[in-house]
C-alpha cells in the first residue's frame, strides 16, 4: 500500500516562506507523476505544481515565480519551496501520487496560513 505524508506546514507571515515534504513509501520514481494540489475554504481543489518522473515540471497560474517543485529521491520525499507567501496561498495543501494512469493516492494534507 502506498502512502504519502504531508509535513512542512505552518502559520507565516505575508512575504514569507514555507517548505513542504511529501514522503512517499518507495521510491519517487515509481510514480509517473506527483503533485501537489490546495483546498482554501469553501473551494475546490486545485493544483498547485506537478513533477513527473522524466523531471518535467509545472505550476499553476497564481505560483508561477513564487512556488517550486523538486524531488529528492535519496529522502523519498517531493518538495514544494514556496516564497514570497500571499493571504490568498492560505488553504490545506495535498500530494497526489500516480503511479500510472489509472492509479491515484493522496496525502492528509497540511495546512498553511499566511496572516500577520
Amino acid at each position: 500500500q502506498v502512502q504519502l505524508v504531508e509535513s512542512g506546514g505552518g502559520l507565516v507571515q505575508p512575504g514569507g516562506s514555507l517548505r513542504l515534504s511529501c514522503t512517499v513509501s518507495g521510491s519517487i520514481f515509481s510514480f509517473d507523476q506527483v503533485c501537489w494540489y490546495r483546498q482554501a475554504p469553501g473551494e475546490t481543489r486545485k493544483l498547485v505544481a506537478v513533477i513527473t518522473r522524466g523531471g518535467g515540471r509545472d505550476y499553476g497560474d497564481s505560483v508561477k515565480g513564487r512556488f517550486t517543485i523538486s524531488g529528492d529521491n535519496a529522502r523519498n520525499t517531493v518538495d514544494l519551496q514556496m516564497n514570497r507567501l500571499k493571504s490568498e496561498d492560505t488553504a490545506v495543501y495535498y500530494c497526489k501520487a500516480r503511479p500510472n494512469y489509472y492509479t491515484t493516492y493522496w496525502g492528509q494534507g497540511t495546512q498553511v496560513t499566511v496572516s500577520s
